[in-house]
């Protein structure tokens, strides 16, 4: 008999959905430890949420565009198991929204202005004119929507809004964070508290590439070691989590500014990709953290349970 059984989530396979790499990994080397894991889809009715210890949300990719329906089942699977991350993680950081609160509380972030369907705001006017920018999806994850335009594409652009507005979607616009082609971007990984590791990858956008276009999500990665700065730009993004003392795991993506400094791109706190095959020393750190709070989650259900690191 297994000590625990666990749930890793994902959605239907669809062609806009790109491949979770890291699944296969940690299904064969959860198993491995004893515990039984299984991956299981988040919408699928036929699954019974209860008869997990543990459910672990890995790459529900489709909720950007299913948002409302995916909370709705983040609710109804936190009453019948341990849920990872928790409600209100996932309620928080499902809307880029958050970059404002961090900007509020002195995390250095890439501004940004949100534009929602219906606001009485012409876009045209309130797009850049002196430098390149970039619009995308306030709920939106792998560059779905997102593109990258200069200041004389500004019809392009106005009709990009128009497209997202059309379907209920609040437009951020942004900043193209030049440095980017130079220095990429870093994404910092923390499992069970601490800090796990870190990759970098080129930059996604190119230019003149259409916003309905599909993007390679994560080209060229590779390892990295963050310097001081960039581990105190995430960690201090991550504190300003409403229940980050809850946070099993977490992505903190970071990009240059124009003098050089780390600022946040975005915070990944629901299903980012850990990149363990990159980083495959981290493996086992992950699946014995995993395993551990299965455990303990079926040893005291219901109950809080420690972290382990």
């Amino acid at each position: 008999m297994p000590d625990a059984r666990v749930a890793l989530v994902t959605t239907r396979p669809r062609p806009e959905i790109n491949t979770d790499h890291d699944m296969p990994l940690l299904l064969a080397a959860l198993n491995e430890t004893g515990v039984a894991a299984e991956s299981a889809e988040w919408d699928d009715p036929a699954v019974d949420w209860a008869g997990f210890d543990l459910v672990l949300i890995r790459s529900t990719w489709d909720y950007t565009w299913r948002t409302e329906a995916f909370l709705e089942w983040v609710e109804r699977c936190s009453r019948l198991t341990t849920l990872l991350n928790p409600p209100p993680v996932v309620r928080w950081s499902s809307d880029k929204f958050y970059l404002s609160r961090l900007t509020e509380a002195h995390v250095p972030a890439v501004p940004t202005r949100y534009l929602a369907p219906g606001a009485a705001v012409e876009a045209a006017a309130v797009l850049p004119s002196d430098h390149e920018y970039v619009i995308k999806p306030a709920v939106g994850a792998g560059a779905r929507y997102a593109a990258r335009y200069r200041a004389g594409d500004r019809d392009t652009a106005v009709r990009h809004i128009g497209h997202m507005h059309a379907e209920g979607i609040t437009a951020m616009v942004q900043p193209y964070m030049a440095r980017i082609e130079t220095g990429g971007e870093r994404a910092l990984v923390f499992f069970g508290g601490s800090f796990l590791h870190a990759i970098r990858k080129k930059a996604v956008l190119g230019a003149d590439v259409p916003f309905d276009q599909r993007k390679v999500a994560h080209p060229g990665l590779e390892p990295w070691v963050p310097t001081a700065r960039e581990r105190e730009v995430a960690e201090s993004a991550l504190a300003v989590v409403p229940h980050s003392g809850e946070l099993f795991y977490a992505r903190v993506d970071l990009v240059d500014d124009d003098e050089g400094r780390p600022v946040v791109m975005e915070l990944e706190l629901i299903e980012p990709n850990l990149f363990l095959s990159v980083q495959p020393a981290s493996l086992p750190v992950v699946t014995g953290a995993i395993a551990a709070r299965a455990r303990d989650a079926r040893r005291l259900p219901g109950q809080p349970v420690a972290e382990h690191i």
